[in-house]
């Protein structure tokens, strides 16, 4: 493939999770007695970091009770993690793509997140490397694609980066890396295109094959 190193976003891109993480912010502000934000504005902040997410989803809440929402959004997210299974297709993808590049993981999870969710699904043998929101710079800084590139020493025009969200195309952007959008996840087609991927999928089948055609 022209593509020797394909990195993936995690959640609403490989694992069809984005409606229970809007949920899961949605009902860690009510639990907390804040605006209750609308799905649209929950679903925005999914791949960036907790941190920076809660600027968007809960603006007025004071730092010194940033902990105390992370561990309410965590406590439902526990709750809804086990339905949180690969969009249909997807590991048939990864199947193919293994024998012909190599596949890494560039995610707003935490390590033990991710960590815990690779071991569920058992996703974790197609992964070569993979990058947290809690070890780097969080998207769309582009820090994640810049270390995975050096650790497993690629350049950026062998590299391409698929995603569900405008802060990974423009993660991908910032890097120097082609892109490429699913629209099945948690941004919606307009804002994708808007960042200028080289292609916007609607389905794991259309994604295999932009894939075959472009990879």
């Amino acid at each position: 493939m022209k593509y020797g190193l394909i990195v993936f976003d995690w959640d609403g891109t490989l694992i069809d999770s984005h409606s229970a993480i809007a949920q899961c912010m949605q009902e860690a502000s009510r639990e907390l007695g804040l605006p209750v934000p609308e799905p649209e504005r929950a679903s925005h902040v999914i791949g960036l970091g907790l941190h920076d997410a809660m600027r968007i989803v809960a603006p007025d809440l004071p730092l010194a009770r940033y902990p105390e929402f992370i561990e309410a959004y965590r406590r439902q997210f526990r709750a809804r993690e086990d339905t949180m299974q690969p969009f249909p297709g997807m590991r048939q993808l990864l199947d193919l793509l293994s024998e012909s590049s190599i596949l890494a993981i560039a995610t707003g999870k935490s390590r033990r997140g991710l960590d815990r969710a690779l071991k569920a699904t058992g996703l974790e043998p197609h992964f070569r490397a993979s990058r947290c929101a809690d070890e780097t710079d969080p998207k769309p800084h582009p820090a994640m694609l810049l270390e995975l590139m050096a650790e497993l020493q690629f350049r950026p025009q062998q590299v391409l980066m698929i995603g569900d969200t405008s802060h990974d195309l423009q993660m991908a952007a910032a890097a120097g890396v082609d892109a490429v959008a699913v629209s099945y996840g948690a941004h919606p087609r307009e804002g994708l295109l808007a960042c200028g991927p080289l292609g916007c999928v609607a389905s794991v089948e259309e994604l295999r094959q932009w894939l075959t055609r472009n990879g």
